[in-house]
């Protein structure tokens, strides 16, 4: 499975690829869409969207995740983000990849096991675990990838769990005491 992880933002907007080949997470890519500080936001919405096309474009992943708006003290920034990241989930449903969302806490905490973690920690444990020479130099990629990270990780305790309900119901029926 192939995982787009989106860290939006409208001047970078962090991107990474995760692939898991026999039981291990492996990074296929990662970088930065940047946008001008002198475009109008809607060129700067055009530029994240043409580059994120590109990029599913190039590594058709089979999945994009995007980090949830975190609140911000200033509503303007907040707005602004809210609509870089609805171009990320745009693209994501008009090339038909299953689209996934996850806060900041929960990135975090898939991550580091700290749902305060920092940047610095983020970036030194995505470069653990997918066994990178150096942590990503960009926190927006190194944000990006532990979003990929924590779709994967919530996908396999998903399959985890599925599976064990499906054998249990096998072996007996659950009783409401159980629930």
């Amino acid at each position: 499975m192939r995982v787009l992880g989106v860290d939006p933002g409208t001047q970078h907007t962090g991107y990474g690829i995760v692939d898991e080949e026999s039981g291990r997470l492996i990074c296929s890519g990662m970088g930065v869409v940047t946008t001008s500080a002198r475009h109008s936001l809607s060129k700067k919405l055009k530029t994240i969207h043409d580059g994120l096309v590109e990029i599913v474009t190039r590594f058709s992943p089979d999945v994009i995740v995007v980090e949830d708006t975190f609140l911000s003290k200033n509503i303007q920034i907040a707005f602004k983000l809210g609509q870089a990241r609805g171009i990320a989930l745009l693209v994501g449903e008009l090339h038909g990849l299953l689209v996934a969302e996850y806060t900041p806490t929960q990135i975090k905490l898939a991550i580091t096991g700290y749902g305060a973690a920092h940047k610095s920690q983020i970036q030194m444990m995505v470069g653990r675990l997918l066994k990178l020479k150096a942590p990503p130099e960009s926190d927006h990629a190194a944000d990006a990838l532990a979003a990929a990270i924590c779709y994967h990780h919530s996908a396999k305790m998903t399959g985890i769990l599925t599976a064990g309900n499906a054998v249990r119901s096998l072996d007996r029926p659950i009783h409401r005491s159980e629930t």
